[in-house]
């Protein structure tokens, strides 16, 4: 299985972090990462088809949202956070404490 490519925290983008987060499967992901830390693809992805889920773990890889590593056969994502924090300071924080459209 080849490496997963990550950005380097100095070529993470403000934008392209905004846009990660901006859909609601990508950022019912990383509340789930923030909530109980490392977890596999399959626990992510709530149902939804493999196929769908591969793009939007792209997308939040690829925006450096998250961090992919191999085990074995298994894909292990976790949250950027530490990063996020030092580069965007408050952004995750804000995004993952906004209550969603339409909770009461």
């Amino acid at each position: 299985m080849r490496a997963m490519r990550h950005p380097r925290p100095e070529d993470i983008e403000l934008a392209r972090v905004l846009h990660a987060l901006s859909d609601p499967v990508r950022l019912d992901v990383v509340r789930q990462l923030d909530r109980e830390g490392e977890a596999t693809c399959a626990a992510l992805d709530c149902g939804r088809p493999k196929s769908s889920m591969s793009h939007h773990f792209r997308v939040l890889r690829d925006a450096g949202v998250l961090r992919t590593r191999t085990d074995g056969t298994t894909h292990m994502n976790e949250l950027r956070r530490a990063e996020l924090d030092s580069l965007f300071p408050g952004l995750l924080q804000a995004v993952l404490t906004a209550p969603e459209r339409g909770a009461a």
